[in-house]
């Protein structure tokens, strides 16, 4: 089947077609509306429907980028080889398959940040950030519902935050420091599962109604 041409497409999958565009250029030209022009006129459209495709300017570029980055992470780590991985493997096989894509875009990721972190795109960023440890925790096999499924992504979207300011200047192939990093901070979701679980038990009734008969033979000796 012959590929659409980028004039008969929607400004959807006209964006679709523009990131990988901009994601090349970003450290050039940035991601704002310059910078979507030249990306569309690359790709064979008139310069002004670039910005057409991503209304919300240069956050929203981004925001479709990470979105493609999410896409090729989960393909990189397809649920048959996270199976036979403990929680915590998954997560971080899920983690070093996002930096494995982006590696060759440190510095795109780099300009996508500070454009992130303008006071006014800070609730955008911090939703960004949400949405890649929700979409990891899923793939992991998270399905909590309770205060745990907030828990967990708050924990790991700083784990995540606080690596990828290491990977931006990890210039090693094999991303050792990063790694190294990465797996010091992933010890916090070893111990709150740890946690997690310990509570779990705890909680358990026939623990309570356990300890209630252990105390009552304290209080009442058996005859």
């Amino acid at each position: 089947m012959n590929a659409m041409h980028p004039a008969d497409m929607t400004l959807d999958e006209l964006a679709d077609a523009l990131v990988p565009l901009l994601a090349e250029n970003a450290p050039f030209d940035g991601w704002g509306e310059d910078a979507q022009r030249a990306a569309a006129e690359a790709l064979g459209v008139p310069p002004e429907r670039g910005p057409l495709a991503f209304s919300g300017g240069a956050v929203d570029a981004i925001d479709r980028w990470f979105g493609q980055v999410d896409a090729a992470m989960l393909a990189a780590v397809p649920p048959e080889a996270l199976a036979p991985m403990r929680v915590s493997e998954r997560v971080r096989a899920l983690l070093l398959a996002r930096f494995r894509q982006l590696h060759s875009h440190r510095e795109a990721l780099r300009r996508a940040l500070a454009v992130l972190a303008l006071p006014a795109n800070l609730p955008r960023a911090a939703g960004l950030g949400w949405r890649a440890a929700d979409r990891m925790w899923r793939a992991a096999g998270d399905r909590s519902v309770d205060l745990n499924h907030y828990s967990k992504r708050a924990i790991l979207a700083g784990i995540y935050g606080a690596t990828v300011l290491v990977f931006l200047d990890d210039a090693d192939p094999e991303l050792a420091e990063t790694r190294a990093f990465l797996d010091r901070r992933l010890g916090e979701i070893g111990r709150f599962e740890r946690w997690k679980a310990a509570r779990r038990v705890a909680e358990r009734p026939e623990r309570h109604s356990s300890v209630t008969r252990f105390l009552g033979r304290l209080r009442y000796p058996a005859r």
